[in-house]
C-alpha cells in the first residue's frame, strides 16, 4: 500500500479539526498533526519581538506563517518514515491554489513513494462566524473584532485545483458519508 500525506485545509473555524479527526478515526493508526499545536512557538516570537498577538498581522505573515508550515511539514515527513498515513490539519489557504507549491511537494513525496491527498473543508461564512464566537479562542479575537475587514481579505471559495477533495461541513452524518465516498 502506498503511503499518503493528507493535507486538510480551510479557513479558520470551518471544521478542519472535526473533519481531520473523523478521517483519522477511519484510517489504520495514522499520525495526526495540527498546526495549532506549534502556536506556542509563534507566541514566543510575538513576545520576543514585542508585537501584539494577531495571526492576521503583517508581522505574522512576514515572519511566522511560512515557518509554521515548514515546521509542521518537516514533522509530517519524519512521521512518514514510520507510518503509512499522516494527516496535517492547517489552513493551507494559499498553498492549495499554488501550482508550483503543490508540484514541488508532490515531487518530494514521490521520492518516498507517498501520495499527496489534499482535502478542503468548506463551510459558509455565517457558520464560520458563529463557530468563532462559540469557541472563543484568542487566535480569533482580532477576526471577530474586525469581522467585516477580515472577510473582505479572505477568499472563502473552494480551491480551483481540481485535485482537491472538497468536504462540505454541514453535519456529522454528511461528513462521514463524504469521507467514506472519497477515501474508502
Amino acid at each position: 500500500m502506498k503511503k499518503r500525506l493528507f493535507l486538510v485545509g480551510s479557513p479558520p473555524a470551518s471544521g478542519k479539526t472535526f473533519v481531520s479527526k473523523k478521517l483519522a478515526a477511519k484510517l489504520n493508526n495514522p499520525v495526526y498533526l495540527d498546526k495549532d499545536t506549534i502556536i506556542p512557538l509563534s507566541m514566543a516570537a510575538y513576545k520576543a519581538a514585542n508585537e501584539p498577538y494577531n495571526r492576521d498581522s503583517e508581522f505574522f505573515n512576514k515572519f511566522l506563517r511560512d515557518p509554521e508550515y515548514v515546521a509542521i511539514l518537516d514533522v509530517a515527513f519524519e512521521a512518514l518514515e514510520f507510518n503509512d498515513n499522516v494527516i496535517v490539519n492547517a489552513p493551507f489557504t494559499k498553498e492549495f491554489n499554488n501550482e508550483a507549491y503543490v508540484a514541488e511537494l508532490r515531487a518530494k513525496l514521490a521520492e518516498i513513494d507517498t501520495e499527496l491527498v489534499m482535502v478542503w473543508v468548506y463551510c459558509d461564512l455565517e457558520t464560520i462566524h458563529q463557530r468563532m464566537i462559540e469557541r472563543a479562542s484568542d487566535r480569533d479575537t482580532w477576526k471577530l473584532e474586525n469581522w467585516d475587514e477580515y472577510v473582505k481579505t479572505k477568499d472563502n471559495s473552494k480551491p480551483a485545483n481540481k485535485e482537491v477533495v472538497v468536504i462540505e461541513n454541514k453535519d456529522e452524518e454528511s461528513v462521514e458519508r463524504q469521507l467514506q465516498e472519497a477515501f474508502f
